[in-house]
């Protein structure tokens, strides 16, 4: 039922951002974009990620989930900026 509700309450958001005008829209903290930017487009995949088994303490675990949805995207957002630490010059 909740996810319904979202999946409205997006609907109605994306019909009211489409019905505004341009000029209603603020746009003040957009750089601008000259052809160099379009010249080199560069995609940034996402790394890919592979299902695996962690045994975590209870309470860490817990704590990741009572922060809601996305709490595995979380987990590893923590360990990603632990190896990016780890790997810095020293």
């Amino acid at each position: 039922m909740r996810q319904e509700q979202n999946k409205e309450s997006m609907k109605s958001d994306l019909a009211r951002a489409r019905a505004m005008p341009d000029e209603k829209i603020d746009d003040s903290d957009s750089p601008e974009l000259d052809a160099s930017f379009f010249s080199r487009p560069q995609v940034q995949l996402p790394d890919t990620k592979h299902q695996i088994t962690i045994r975590l303490d209870e309470s860490v675990l817990a704590w990741f989930k009572s922060k809601g949805k996305g709490y595995q995207g979380r987990i590893n957002a923590v360990l990603r900026a632990f190896v990016n630490h780890e790997r810095r010059p020293r």
